[in-house]
């Protein structure tokens, strides 16, 4: 159950703090007072879609919070799902971020949550319905999805299997399917590759970086002269001069003695003394390594010609096959690949059309399992749902569930149709095709009430499920409402006095326009001082008439307050039939 809602700057909302209560709470007020914000305020806590929109303008964050009471089970089904716990209420809260982008972060029990954690938890939470979606009875998928979900979790299971068997069938003729394409183009694709294969094996790709390495190497041989003359030079600088000039090691030798002598009076010119005979040390070495290097230079002809010519080789290959040698090394493997394939070393085309017809086999058996249950399951949908309707001014309604056989798909093999006759006589006709939106609302309303017996969550929230109705059937709907709110919490925004005078809590929602300074970056007038606010007043008993009143309108105010007094009464008489 929702207890309490905490909004910051969310679109027309600069602060609220709203407490709900059990059974049926009311939110009422003029078109366009805000109610509708609330509800998307809720939306939004539950991982529902957000856009800058929503954030307050003049304001950079937008804060939505929610506390729960939620059953054992759900503490339960959060720790199964290793989510934070928390004593008492559990409580999510958004938070809305103007940036270059709006960024969005959620919150459980203060621990940051996925979209997928918010989605599995909303199931069990909160489940919203907006008259709008009235539009969606004639869709044949939602009606189908509407049918799954009443047949609970063996229907659920069941769909599964239809799914997983659907991908294996699926899998098995799209290999099929690339295998017969491949026999066809077989001759040519082996002949292809047979020859790529021949010239790749004679090219002997065994290293990557065989033509880094040859060109080194391409280098090093055609600049060997020059190689030895300049390791020559290197080593007398360093080593052993023929000039007579000194070298740097006999330079660091003269310096070295130098400072052993200093040393012995100075103790302080130890460490310039060792850093001088490491580098007389390492000089020398090199001295010594440049000579060997030089002697190592050989001039040779022959190995440069083997390797310009294995460079040809491989450069001609690579423009040839438009790849790199690394590429090239791992397209021969392809190659191989391919030829064994195309060679019959994979499955047979008879192997994978035996695998189709497997596949079919047990796909078929899961729709035709998953149909029987749905028939099942369509024939208490059609009891439970005509028992709904009939104390929503449709005694004489008719109702079928139409199961059509068609091609399996991963839902199953079965088209879904929900057929409706509100007057006696009349045919079964599609529902959208047949029900006015007066009878669309309670269809919806009757639907969700089913839906609560066999799937049952703490919250039911109706968005002006009402609208299009009037007399007799607003107050079925009404007591519908108020019957469902014995079960659950529910949270109705309407303009039917009827539904308000059997409220728990009723709350008006109403736009004001009060003094405010301007937050800079804001996006309104430079020099605003006024801004609009919406606000939510719980009312007392007095308050709920005048609300009531206003509602139900009237030739005076008397006349008015006389019918919501009436409404008032009534709702007391139907209060304590229970």
């Amino acid at each position: 159950m929702l207890t309490a809602l905490h909004i910051e700057n969310f679109a027309l909302i600069d602060h609220l703090d709203l407490r709900l209560e059990a059974g049926l709470n009311v939110l009422t007020g003029e078109t366009g007072a805000g109610k509708s914000i609330i509800l998307d305020a809720i939306d939004a806590v539950l991982g529902g879609k957000a856009n800058q929109r929503l954030v307050r303008s003049g304001s950079q964050k937008a804060l939505v919070e929610a506390a729960f009471e939620v059953p054992d089970e759900i503490h339960t089904w959060l720790a199964e799902q290793e989510l934070p716990l928390a004593d008492g209420p559990l409580m999510l809260r958004r938070e809305l971020t103007l940036g270059k982008t709006l960024r969005s972060r959620s919150f459980l029990n203060d621990k940051p949550a996925t979209r997928p954690q918010l989605e599995g938890l909303r199931q069990k939470l909160v489940e919203i319905t907006a008259q709008g979606q009235t539009v969606l009875l004639g869709s044949g998928d939602r009606q189908r999805e509407w049918l799954d979900g009443f047949g609970g979790a063996p229907l659920g299971t069941q769909r599964q299997q239809v799914a997983l068997a659907y991908q294996a069938a699926t899998q098995a003729q799209k290999r099929l399917t690339a295998r017969r394409k491949a026999d066809q183009q077989r001759c040519d694709q082996l002949e292809l590759l047979q020859m790529h294969q021949q010239d790749l094996e004679q090219a002997q790709l065994d290293d990557p970086q065989e033509l880094d390495l040859l060109t080194q190497e391409h280098h090093r041989l055609n600049h060997s002269v020059d190689l030895q003359q300049n390791s020559y030079r290197a080593y007398q600088i360093l080593y052993e001069s023929e000039a007579g000039d000194d070298a740097c090691a006999d330079l660091l030798g003269k310096a070295e003695g130098i400072l052993v002598d200093m040393e012995r009076y100075d103790p302080a010119l130890s460490s310039i003394l060792s850093m001088v005979s490491e580098a007389l040390t390492q000089v020398e070495e090199a001295g010594r390594a440049i000579n060997a290097y030089g002697a190592s230079v050989e001039a040779d002809p022959q190995r440069l010609d083997e390797v310009e010519e294995r460079m040809r080789q491989l450069k001609g290959l690579c423009r040839r096959f438009r790849r790199t040698l690394p590429e090239l090394v791992a397209y021969r493997d392809e190659v191989m690949q391919s030829l064994a394939e195309l060679s019959g070393e994979g499955q047979s085309v008879e192997a994978l059309e035996a695998e189709v017809d497997k596949t079919q086999e047990i796909l078929g058996e899961a729709c035709a399992t998953l149909t029987q249950l749905r028939r099942n399951v369509a024939q208490e949908l059609e009891t439970r749902l005509v028992s709904e309707l009939k104390p929503l001014a449709m005694d004489r309604v008719q109702f079928e569930v139409e199961l059509r056989p068609i091609t399996p798909t991963a839902a199953g093999a079965d088209s879904i149709r929900f057929l409706f006759s509100p007057n006696p006589g009349e045919p079964l006709q599609p529902l959208a095709e047949t029900a006015s939106g007066g009878e669309m609302s309670r269809f919806l309303l009757a639907l969700k009430a089913c839906f609560s017996q066999v799937d049952p969550v703490g919250t039911l929230v109706f968005d002006e499920i009402d609208v299009g109705v009037s007399g007799r059937v607003a107050q079925a709907i009404a007591e519908k409402l108020y019957h469902l709110g014995r079960q659950h919490q529910v949270l109705c925004v309407t303009h039917q006095p009827m539904v308000a005078a059997l409220a728990d809590a009723h709350f008006r929602v109403g736009k004001q326009v009060v003094e405010a300074a301007l937050a800079k970056g804001g996006k309104t007038a430079e020099n605003a001082t006024e801004r609009t606010v919406v606000r939510v007043l719980p009312l007392s008993l007095t308050e709920r008439r005048e609300e009531l009143a206003q509602l139900a309108g009237g030739e005076s105010h008397q006349q008015s307050l006389s019918f919501a007094e009436a409404l008032l009464s009534q709702a007391d008489g139907i209060r304590q039939k229970q």
